[in-house]
C-alpha cells in the first residue's frame, strides 16, 4: 500500500525539540523463533517496549536494512531483508507491517538463499570502507532486480561511490 501522512498525525516533539518526520520500525527477538534486527543504519531514537521487543526510529532521509527471520525447531521458516528510505512529510511511501507510518522500499528479498547473497554484498561494500547507508539508492534497487531474476548484481565499487556523491553535490 501507498499514502502520504495527513500533516497533523506527522509532527512528532522529542525532548526539547520538535522531529518533522520520524520512521519507526518495531522490532521482535524471541531467540530461535523471531528475531528481526537492524543490519545497518543510524537511528535518531530508540524506545525499549519489554525484553522482547523494541522501537527505533530514522530521521527522513535516512537508509537503514531490517532483517527479519523466523524459525522453529527445524531450521529456518522464514528470511526476509529489507532496506529502506526514511521518507520526508510530503513524501508518497509504501507500507509494513513492522515499518511506522511507512517508507521507500529500496530492496525487498524473501528467502535465505537471496537474503544470504545480499547480507554478503553488504559486507563487501562495508569492506571497501564504505557506510551501506551512503550507497546510492539506485544500486539497492539494482541489487534487487537482479537478485529477484536470478542474476548476479554488478559490483559496487569506490569509483561507482565516487561518481554517486558527485551526482549528489550536483543535485544539492
Amino acid at each position: 500500500m501507498t499514502g502520504k501522512l495527513p500533516p497533523q498525525l506527522d509532527a512528532q516533539t522529542t525532548h526539547d525539540r520538535p522531529i518533522a518526520s520520524i520512521t519507526w520500525v518495531d522490532l521482535t527477538f524471541q531467540r530461535r523463533r523471531v528475531e528481526q534486527w537492524i543490519r545497518f543504519g543510524h537511528p535518531c531514537r530508540a524506545q525499549v517496549i519489554d525484553r522482547q521487543r523494541r522501537r527505533v526510529g530514522f530521521a527522513s532521509g535516512a537508509i537503514f536494512a531490517c532483517v527479519h527471520w523466523a524459525g522453529n525447531e527445524h531450521g529456518t521458516v522464514a528470511a526476509r531483508l529489507v532496506i529502506l528510505r526514511a521518507v520526508f512529510r510530503t513524501e508518497p511511501f509504501q507500507t509494513l507491517g513492522f515499518v511506522h507510518p511507512g517508507a521507500e522500499i529500496l530492496l525487498q528479498l524473501d528467502g535465505w538463499p537471496r537474503v544470504k547473497r545480499t547480507l554478503e554484498i553488504i559486507d563487501a561494500i562495508e569492506a571497501l570502507g564504505i557506510d551501506p547507508t551512503a550507497v546510492a539508492p539506485d544500486h539497492w534497487r539494482h541489487v534487487h532486480n537482479r537478485l529477484a531474476a536470478g542474476q548476479s548484481p554488478l559490483v559496487y565499487s569506490s569509483a561507482r561511490h565516487a561518481a554517486w556523491l558527485a551526482r549528489r553535490r550536483i543535485w544539492s
